[in-house]
């Protein structure tokens, strides 16, 4: 028997707290990776500076190594001090060394000069000369400029020991995704094996007679299965395993043969088509028939509609979720992002929050049906604006290809006039 409550439509917010809130713990563990193989990946765990960063006192640049108090005078060069190799000299009065950058300052200096702010006098010689001070300048004016050049015009041109970071600080929290600049981190603290969350295995399963899989020529009355595809990058793009087990033919056997199989082998199964209320929409009652509890069955979002979320517990085994999806594609891409994507990422621990941009709408935008928030792809403008563009209906996947976004006029909403500030959700 169907639960009644399944046929109310929910509002998007109402869905989404259900799909969130469906998931406690971290049930899907945690393995080790290497750290060029971590792009992507979820931290579990706080990763902590075992040393400071930096771990001495290093020249920001290329120059001259010496003490503030000497500036107005000429300055001997006792050594050269290259990265990678520890000073043998300290520094004393009208005294410096040559730096590069990245070396370590020696003892005696807290200041480094820059190559070009100096000129050579004499062999192993220098003396400080700013290009901001004209050497045709009254003598006093220019001393007092030159004794307080550095920490008025500039900084001291020195990295100070654990400026950056210091030894156990937690230098990245656990639920962060690994980006290029995470990974500079971790290597910089020695994280070559960083500890992340398991990837879900995400099950996509497509359904419908009228579909034949890419590489074959559909008959007039059949089209191309793309939703397959497109699901299962949208899973991959996710951080989530996905497996595509192709089409399943409208027939509760060969829709319950699948699903069987789907849900022993996945943490999440995804069906795009046989959600709604047609002949041949039977997803919700083969999965009910399989002891999935479903949570909801409509959700008041255009398109998307029907859409159908539930969760499978037997005793003691692992939870398994579902999502049907409803079998247009537009309808299926923007269901994924809206709901799907935040859940698999909160699986592995991850708080997705989409890139949203703010800008105000060129042209007014209206309509006549204002029961359900409504999701049109955008473009921003040469002007810094957004407007919507062509598209005709849950089916035009095209539209998507041209769009930087989404923005959702709110149900209850008949027009957004010119020059409204609306949010794009960015795809």
């Amino acid at each position: 028997m169907k639960n009644i409550e399944n046929n109310l439509m929910l509002k998007y917010k109402d869905a989404f707290e259900i799909v969130m809130n469906s998931i406690s713990g971290k049930p899907l563990g945690t393995e080790q990776v290497e750290i060029d193989r971590s792009l992507n990946r979820i931290l579990a765990e706080d990763v902590v500076a075992d040393r400071d960063v930096p771990a001495f006192n290093k020249s920001a640049m290329d120059g001259f190594a010496c003490r503030r108090t000497d500036l107005d005078n000429e300055l001997t060069i006792i050594e050269t001090i290259p990265a990678g190799l520890l000073p043998k000299k300290t520094i004393g009065r009208n005294q410096c060394s040559k730096i590069m950058t990245g070396a370590v300052v020696p003892e005696g200096a807290d200041c480094v000069i820059m190559v070009e702010d100096t000129e050579p006098t004499a062999d192993n010689k220098i003396r400080f000369t700013p290009l901001e001070i004209p050497l045709s300048q009254n003598k006093q004016k220019a001393k007092r400029s030159l004794t307080g050049f550095i920490g008025e015009h500039s900084t001291d041109n020195i990295c100070f020991k654990g400026e950056d970071i210091k030894k156990g600080e937690v230098v990245l929290r656990a639920g962060a995704m690994i980006s290029a600049q995470h990974i500079a981190v971790l290597a910089s603290v020695g994280c070559t094996k960083p500890l992340v969350a398991m990837q879900p295995k995400v099950g996509i399963i497509t359904t419908g007679d009228e579909l034949v899989e890419p590489g074959k020529k559909p008959a007039p009355f059949q089209i191309r299965n793309s939703n397959g595809p497109q699901i299962t990058a949208q899973v991959t793009a996710a951080g989530a395993k996905a497996k595509n087990y192709g089409i399943a033919a409208d027939t509760e056997e060969a829709l319950d043969d699948m699903v069987k199989k789907a849900m022993v082998e996945n943490d999440v199964v995804i069906f795009s088509g046989g959600v709604s209320m047609g002949d041949y929409d039977l997803v919700p009652g083969i999965l009910e028939k399989n002891n999935f509890k479903l949570l909801f069955e409509k959700v008041a979002v255009k398109p998307g509609r029907p859409t159908v979320f539930g969760i499978r517990e037997e005793g003691g085994e692992k939870p398994v979720f579902c999502f049907g999806l409803p079998g247009n594609p537009v309808s299926t891409f923007i269901i994924f992002e809206l709901l799907v994507k935040p859940f698999l990422f909160k699986m592995m621990g991850h708080n997705y929050k989409p890139v949203v941009s703010h800008r105000q709408l060129e042209k007014t935008i209206t309509r006549n049906k204002t029961e359900r928030d409504s999701w049109l792809p955008v473009v921003f403008t040469e002007n810094n604006k957004v407007k919507n563009i062509e598209y005709h209906g849950s089916a035009h996947i095209n539209a998507l290809c041209e769009a930087d976004g989404l923005m959702c006029i709110p149900a209850g909403v008949a027009e957004v006039k010119e020059g409204t500030t609306i949010a794009v959700r960015q795809i």
